[in-house]
């Protein structure tokens, strides 16, 4: 059994680490909230957007073909939404994870370029392949001014032909205890070709190939700023999670060390009057 000395040590250090938790947990609950807010929010606009757009699908034209645009896929860059910090359990891993699977198996024989967002994805996929470009700045400002540059700036290397396929990696937003690792393919735009989309009437105004040169950009931006709203509110939904976690294990494991404690001072306080007893018996004797 440890002695007194080592246990107060112990109960104070892993107090201490209760205390840090706690405060974490706290002010990534406050975090959440607001990022919960904002995803909750833009949903409905985004999921609009994208039913338009696919409603549409069936219906484009010359317009919008250079987004749409089918190549031999030789050339993939995957984007890898993650975080800047850690501690928020298997948020990070997950995505690592994802990436890692879909470059050994959906495009094993492709020539594979990443491009990470946030710094924990970062430091462990260049160790394996190629990064295009690390964005950590997003983050200090997730504006959907800044996630349109991003997007813009995607976009562009899909028309320049760098990349043939562009697809997106992020953890789509449940509730704070929950988290879905989505894919989704960026570019090129998927066609729906059903019939119930043949058959949609829409009264176009100024014009089709005005509106529709507009909306496919305007859409792919809320696609991209969508994946990284889900990705932050994720963040701090899975790091309020971990700490919640960790706060408990901590106060379970400062319980157990104090009952240690008040059995090893115990034990020394009986050992003592034991000791005085013994030594007033060999004086008396």
């Amino acid at each position: 059994m440890a002695n007194l000395k080592d246990l107060r040590s112990r109960i104070i250090s892993v107090s201490s680490t209760m205390q840090i938790t706690s405060a974490m947990k706290m002010v990534s609950a406050a975090k959440l909230s607001r990022a919960q807010d904002a995803i909750t929010q833009m949903r409905p606009y985004s999921e609009k957007l994208t039913q338009l757009l696919q409603d549409l699908s069936a219906t484009l034209d010359d317009a919008s073909s250079k987004y749409a645009e089918e190549r031999e896929v030789n050339n993939v860059l995957i984007v890898a939404v993650s975080s800047n910090k850690g501690l928020a359990g298997a948020f990070n891993t997950n995505i690592i994870k994802a990436v890692k699977y879909k470059a050994k198996n959906d495009y094993k024989a492709k020539n594979i370029d990443i491009y990470t967002v946030g710094k924990k994805a970062n430091d462990i996929l260049k160790k394996e392949y190629d990064i295009y470009k690390n964005n950590t700045e997003i983050y200090d400002d997730l504006s959907f001014e800044n996630a349109s540059a991003i997007a813009e700036e995607l976009m562009q290397l899909f028309l320049d032909e760098k990349y043939d396929k562009i697809v997106l990696v992020y953890n789509q937003f449940k509730n704070a205890a929950t988290q879905f690792v989505q894919h989704e393919q960026f570019l090129p735009i998927e066609q729906f070709d059903s019939e119930e989309n043949k058959q949609l009437d829409y009264i176009f105004e100024p014009s089709k190939l005005e509106i529709v040169k507009d909306l496919i950009p305007k859409s792919l931006k809320m696609q991209f700023f969508k994946a990284l709203r889900d990705s932050f509110a994720s963040e701090h939904g899975a790091r309020m999670t971990a700490m919640h976690k960790a706060t408990e294990n901590a106060t379970e494991l400062r319980d157990d060390l104090k009952l240690s404690y008040n059995k090893a001072r115990q034990a020394s306080i009986t050992n003592e009057i034991l000791e005085i007893v013994g030594g007033a018996e060999a004086l008396n004797g």
